[in-house]
């Protein structure tokens, strides 16, 4: 055989190493891993106001996940059998993209945020889309699918207890749990002390 210019190198040590050493970290970078916790972010709330919390928490964290679960399985049950249901899903489901647009385009309009509320449009949207599904002659695959999916939503709702949900605050003197994003009442409260 050819070796190609490559060259076999005798070991200079003649004592084997031994494979009963332990291992020690040489980097920075692996040090950094040997304090790594893992954190399941899935548990059972201790109390039922607790799970309450939780869940209303979660329905407005993840509402659109939540949203987007069920009407995937109310498209999937309306392919078979249902066209001109899926189609009127479809146009609504249109209708509301462009609302949800439309606020996120014009953000300082008193309009469409203080004088009409967000939650009424959707829940008419909502409605209006039960009631179309209904005259349609879908109204029990509308029903079959909420009844499968909403248990589904509700425990995972009360299980989910995210990981970046709250941070504990250093510079408060309580240490108490202050969410990430939203409105913090401690500085609305001190606002006049500026």
């Amino acid at each position: 055989m050819a070796n190609y210019g490559t060259t076999q190198r005798i070991p200079t040590s003649s004592t084997p190493s031994s494979t009963d050493d332990t291992y020690e970290p040489k980097g920075s970078h692996e040090k950094m891993y040997n304090d790594l916790k893992f954190y399941c972010p899935i548990n059972i709330p201790l109390t039922a106001e607790a799970a309450a919390v939780r869940i209303i928490r979660n329905l407005g964290n993840l509402g659109l996940y939540y949203t987007l679960f069920v009407w995937i399985i109310l498209f999937i049950t309306l392919i078979p059998q249902r066209k001109v249901s899926l189609i009127l899903l479809v146009i609504m489901t249109y209708v509301t993209s462009l609302y949800l647009l439309l606020l996120r385009a014009c953000p300082n309009s008193v309009l469409l945020h203080r004088i009409i509320d967000k939650r009424v449009i959707l829940t008419l949207l909502a409605i209006a889309t039960a009631v179309q599904l209904i005259l349609t002659e879908a109204g029990i695959h509308l029903a079959v699918t909420l009844a499968c999916s909403m248990p589904i939503v509700l425990i995972h709702a009360v299980l989910w207890a995210g990981c970046d949900a709250y941070e504990i605050e250093d510079a408060s003197a309580t240490g108490e749990l202050v969410p990430l994003a939203g409105y913090n009442e401690s500085k609305a409260h001190n606002s006049d002390a500026v």
